[in-house]
């Protein structure tokens, strides 16, 4: 039986909600910043580092992989702690993580401040999601959702350009990437003491499944390692190809077979009984390889085919998040209004296919104002997809599941575009070595095999010209290997059966299912 610090009432009155909203919406803002301020620092803090292309993508990968792992764990310690105090911990990881980030010494280092910053920004992402869920109806839900998606534009928008002003400012330099959001994180952990209150609803036989988030981290980080090597340190068709894929696989197999026994399970296998649970799971985690997959590399292309700036670079990329940022919004707000959400589900599939597809014809030749339309048409299609996938799925489940489900959800978003980052980055750094050697035998200035991130800098005209060809060839093949999973995407939506937003609150629902004894 269920038993609580607080008794769970429903005092959430619409003063309360949007109080406590400004400072979850300060602690997305931060995570957010992480991420995204270094896109445009990447390629100078690689060729610094002295990095290879595939640390490029590991960079990324790394806090992806944290953050994914992290996100069922979050959720369940959601059921045993106070969330307030979870989330401010959640924060308190990044402001640790942000300082080893930027005093690295090594590509190393850097990684493994990027594991910590993970680490944050997967009880961010877990939480925020479920205290929404918790105070606001899902009826409600788009227009907050609308909130957060704007969060998310202005966090997307302003990380690139304050990432591209501090790399291009000498006397700052790139580490400042890291140590400028240290006062955000600070402001969050205080908006969030001063504004958030929430009765502690803890389960007393809720315990932590320990074996099952360990086999689960331990498969997928295998499968990420191999996807990121294969090609690179060993062949695709390789002993160390079968050894590591079947470690994966068993690894996985095993954590099946331990959640399906456990009793509070990382992952309960029992919601994905529930169709709208399983369709929108599947179709999360290929939003996920789309929209990170892809996105992540279009700042290498300007810098490297385009020839841009940083800050330039941070410019060209207000497109996509203008388009999620206008979709995202305007659904929230029409959703709440006619209470209807698929149609807005399948277009955003349609978009994100139509915004691939765009994309996989980009050359060094391409004008930017096409490049910033392509761009445009993917941010409209992840726009109305992403959130609003959490929102069908969190209507559809009872209040207890709440969590579970949103967590869920948020897991298998971050695993693809973990997977997708490693994958396609993987792919990405194998079309450049083979279009190097082609060009060259080996790139300029004695890298290996095309390995290294080139530094343009001390490369003659000439010599930019190719390596800006290359680049381009390469980065146009992600997308084009992309649109296979947001067809997929677009294919489950489409099975997904539309039902009426609910008119209360995950906690007034779950005080009235504690009342009934559920």
């Amino acid at each position: 039986m269920t038993t609580t610090d607080a008794e769970v009432t429903p005092v959430h009155s619409r003063r309360d909600v949007v109080q406590a909203m400004w400072g979850l919406m300060m602690g997305m803002f931060v995570s957010i910043l992480a991420s995204t301020i270094v896109s445009n620092a990447l390629p100078r803090i690689v060729a610094e580092l002295k990095g290879s292309q595939s640390i490029f993508a590991w960079i990324v990968t790394a806090e992806l992989l944290a953050m994914t792992a992290t996100v069922p764990l979050w959720g369940k310690l959601a059921d045993l702690y106070s969330r307030k105090l979870l989330i401010q911990a959640s924060l308190s990881l990044f402001v640790v993580g942000s300082l080893i980030a930027g005093f690295s010494q090594n590509v190393e280092m850097l990684i493994v401040s990027r594991v910590v910053q993970g680490l944050g920004a997967g009880g961010v992402t877990a939480l925020a999601t479920i205290v929404m869920a918790a105070m606001i109806p899902p009826r409600e839900l788009g227009r907050y959702s609308g909130m957060f998606g704007a969060v998310f534009g202005v966090g997307t928008v302003a990380g690139p350009l304050i990432g591209g002003l501090l790399v291009d400012t000498s006397w700052l330099g790139w580490r400042w990437c890291f140590f400028i959001g240290i006062p955000f994180t600070l402001a969050a952990i205080y908006m969030l003491q001063r504004t958030l209150n929430l009765p502690v609803v803890r389960n007393e036989k809720t315990k932590i499944d320990y074996l099952g988030a360990f086999l689960i981290v331990s498969g997928v980080s295998t499968l990420l390692i191999w996807s990121s090597l294969a090609g690179q340190k060993f062949e695709w068709a390789s002993t160390w190809t079968a050894g590591l894929v079947t470690l994966g696989v068993l690894l996985l197999v095993a954590a099946v077979r331990v959640e399906a026994k456990a009793h509070d399970p990382i992952v309960p296998l029992s919601i994905f009984r529930n169709r709208t649970v399983s369709l929108a799971t599947v179709a999360s985690a290929l939003v996920g390889i789309a929209m990170f997959g892809g996105t992540v590399f279009l700042s290498q292309y300007f810098q490297l085919s385009l020839g841009k700036t940083p800050t330039q670079a941070g410019l060209l990329g207000l497109p996509l998040i203008f388009g999620l940022l206008v979709s995202s919004t305007v659904a929230g707000q029409l959703i709440t209004k006619y209470g209807k959400w698929k149609a807005f589900l399948v277009s955003g599939g349609v978009f994100m296919i139509g915004g691939m597809l765009l994309l996989s014809t980009i050359t060094a030749q391409t004008s930017v104002f096409m490049v910033s339309v392509h761009m445009f048409v993917l941010g409209v299609g992840v726009g109305l997809m992403m959130q609003n996938l959490v929102l069908a799925a969190q209507n559809d489940v009872p209040a207890k599941d709440l969590g579970a489900t949103t967590s869920t959800l948020t897991f298998f978003r971050s695993l693809g575009g973990a997977i997708g980052v490693s994958a396609l980055g993987a792919v990405l750094a194998n079309k450049v070595t083979s279009l190097s050697e082609e060009k060259f035998g080996a790139m300029p200035g004695g890298e290996a095999s095309g390995h290294a991130v080139p530094d343009l800098s001390v490369l003659p005209p000439e010599i930019k010209a190719v390596i800006a060809e290359i680049y381009a060839t390469a980065t146009a093949e992600i997308f084009l290997v992309g649109v296979p999973f947001a067809v997929l995407a677009l294919l489950a939506v489409l099975f997904i059966k539309e039902k009426p937003l609910k008119e209360t609150s995950g906690d007034d629902r779950l005080a009235a299912e504690m009342a009934a004894g559920h």
